[in-house]
């Protein structure tokens, strides 16, 4: 079956040509709508559209960008815990009416202590991911019930809840889940149909699969898998690590010391660190010092070299299991353009070979 690609939107033109962070900077109406438009003429198959305690609202962006797009799905990434779950899977089922029936739902609970509480939550890690598994309970009750229903949790209580308007999408919009720590990955695996990891070497990743699978599979579920890369291409491979190298000192101009050297608070961003102990490059292509420089943060695993080399390092993951990859470089707009111009057919073309040969 095909490979799901996806990119990613950011709300303003980003401050510099070396994006490690595409969410923030307050909010272009003009630039989302281009950049929606890139993603969509380039042969992307979703967006999604980030999160943070900062930035603009994702389901205002959510409905922009739909309607200045015409097929293109938006994967929308929405924090658990700040708003009533009755309210919210009524505004997710609202929206994704409103979009006819392309939004895809993100849950990410959040590993920063710092950034929960710039809104106000000050639950721990492993409370946050107890209310998140209530919070999903309680959406999909709301999703999935023909009839009001009572809850009665640690953190949310409702009595004869229901809604009026379902998803286009049934039983509900498709949810995917992010976060691989002991207490994140049961309450994924147990609500989630697509897990979004982070770009480590096939081997961990296999390992993570099988966990979440093996974590999922006492609810009767088997899920899809997501793994997401920073590429960096170019005509030739020599050109691609003068590029590289190129991109990773402007990251180390740009990011504090100290972030090269504090231990993240996310489980995920300090998997990413942790890499550079194995070596520069892994596995074929992925390179991981970028990662280390920017403390873990901002997707910042890349696959370095020609449009087909790179598609061939990620056909090995759709190989493995894996059914969607989520690209996006440093120079986000420009990159966009040129993914869809050289890397995106070459992904099309050998997840077609792989599938023809099988």
């Amino acid at each position: 079956m095909p490979l799901n690609v996806l990119g990613m939107i950011g709300v303003a033109p980003p401050a510099s040509s070396n994006t490690v962070h595409i969410v923030g900077g307050g909010i272009d109406a003009d630039y989302i709508t281009a950049f929606t438009q890139a993603h969509e003429q380039s042969g992307f198959d979703a967006i999604l559209i980030g999160h943070s305690s900062s930035s603009a609202d994702g389901f205002g962006i959510a409905q922009h960008a739909a309607y200045h797009s015409e097929r293109i799905n938006i994967l929308l990434a929405h924090r658990p815990g700040f708003a009533a779950p009755t309210q919210a899977a009524r505004r997710v089922a609202t929206l994704d009416n409103l979009i006819g029936g392309r939004l895809w739902l993100h849950i990410i609970t959040g590993g920063v202590d710092a950034d929960q509480r710039r809104d106000g939550d000050y639950l721990s890690h492993d409370e946050r991911y107890r209310r998140t598994d209530e919070y999903l309970e309680v959406m999909r009750g709301i999703w999935n019930s023909d009839q009001p229903f009572d809850y009665e949790g640690e953190f949310y209580q409702v009595q004869r809840a229901a809604s009026e308007v379902s998803a286009v999408q049934q039983p509900h919009v498709p949810l995917w889940f992010g976060g691989i720590s002991d207490a994140a990955i049961p309450v994924g695996a147990k609500h989630c149909d697509t897990y979004a990891l982070f770009g480590e070497p096939r081997a961990d990743v296999a390992k993570l699969m099988q966990r979440i699978n093996d974590a999922a599979a006492p609810h009767n579920r088997r899920l899809r898998f997501n793994v997401s890369f920073r590429p960096i291409i170019a005509d030739t491979e020599a050109q691609a690590w003068r590029k590289a190298n190129d991109i990773l000192a402007g990251v180390k101009a740009s990011t504090p010391a100290s972030a090269s050297t504090r231990v993240p608070e996310a489980e995920t961003a300090r998997r990413l660190v942790k890499l550079i102990e194995g070596g520069e490059v892994q596995d074929e292509r992925l390179w991981v010092p970028l990662a280390a420089a920017a403390g873990g943060s901002g997707n910042t695993t890349a696959l370095v070299g020609t449009p087909e080399q790179v598609a061939a390092a990620i056909a090995k993951y759709y190989e493995m299991g894996v059914s969607g990859v989520l690209i996006r470089g440093f120079d986000p707009f420009n990159d966009t353009v040129e993914f869809g111009r050289e890397l995106i057919p070459q992904i099309r073309a050998q997840v077609a070979a792989i599938d023809a040969a099988a």
